[in-house]
């Protein structure tokens, strides 16, 4: 078996370009799409919820033919790409009389899911105005949180699926890549945390992390149909000291390389951030590497 390329953890030998190019010679008038989600039924590609991963698979089509490894029918139309045409989220206002007080002046402090809600708008444009890194538009599973009390919006917490490598975390975790490519999907990544630029209030920040980890896993079961058992998140060194994360016990267990997910260079590129995790279940160490079953 020799093997070609490797993709978003999946090897790909001749057998799969001969598979490849046996659909497309049966299909000659079907489009490219159509093509993909039969590749993906053929290896039983899918999801953790069971969805075919069409659009991993489009890409790695794509891929193949860039290389001349197989040529696929020609595109029948070019429908507008929301993401590419994806316009900033429209800003919301909002009370924004400072409030500094002790934390227990603020409770009762209810934590929402956003996210398929009303609040989502609000909470993206929030993120869009106030968090110095943006908003972008997360791919994959993912959630929104806010935060509120007496009604006003104090806090946006926005989790999305982990990153394929990261090495301090997969050493940590001690998985093989095979229990990675099987289990990934159990771990939520913490890609924003803003507490709104006119609330300073001590201690809120863990206070609003506890809350968060002790439902997600039961939100994104609801939402996902698996739950998670690691949390994760990154932070940038040169403009924060994790106080929170370590104040709310999670484990800094190293940092990035400071290469970036897609670069090919071996040389830090970008600000290496502290990588931090929280285990959510005592077990996580065998939930995660556990392998899938062999066919």
């Amino acid at each position: 078996m020799e093997i070609i390329i490797t993709y978003r953890g999946r090897v790909i030998t001749q057998s799969d370009i001969a598979l490849i190019r046996q659909i497309i010679s049966a299909h000659p008038c079907g489009s490219r799409r159509f093509i993909s989600q039969e590749v993906c039924r053929a290896w039983n590609w899918r999801q953790a919820n069971g969805t075919l991963k069409d659009m991993v698979c489009r890409s790695l089509l794509l891929l193949l033919q860039s290389k001349g490894w197989i040529q696929l029918p020609p595109p029948k139309g070019r429908p507008p790409n929301p993401l590419a045409n994806r316009k900033p989220p429209v800003r919301v206002g909002v009370d924004q009389t400072p409030i500094h007080c002790p934390i227990a002046a603020l409770f009762p402090i209810t934590l929402e899911q956003v996210r398929r809600s009303p609040q989502e708008k609000l909470c993206n444009s929030l993120i869009s105005e106030h968090h110095y890194l943006g908003y972008s538009q997360p791919v994959g599973e993912h959630l929104k949180y806010m935060a509120f009390s007496q009604g006003r919006p104090i806090a946006c917490l926005l989790w999305s699926s982990a990153p394929w490598y990261i090495g301090v975390r997969d050493r940590f975790i001690g998985w093989s890549a095979k229990s990675r490519k099987k289990n990934l999907h159990l771990i939520a990544y913490q890609s924003r945390f803003l507490i709104l630029p006119w609330v300073r209030v001590s201690h809120l920040a863990s206070h609003l992390l506890a809350l968060n980890r002790r439902r997600i896993s039961r939100d994104w079961e609801r939402i996902y149909h698996h739950p998670v058992y690691l949390l994760e998140t990154f932070v940038n060194t040169e403009r924060f000291q994790g106080t929170c994360y370590r104040a709310d016990n999670w484990i800094c267990v190293g940092e990035t390389t400071g290469r970036g997910k897609l670069s090919k260079s071996t040389k830090a590129l970008l600000p290496k951030k502290a990588v931090y995790l929280y285990p959510l279940v005592k077990d996580f160490h065998r939930k995660l590497c556990q392998e899938a079953a062999p066919c």
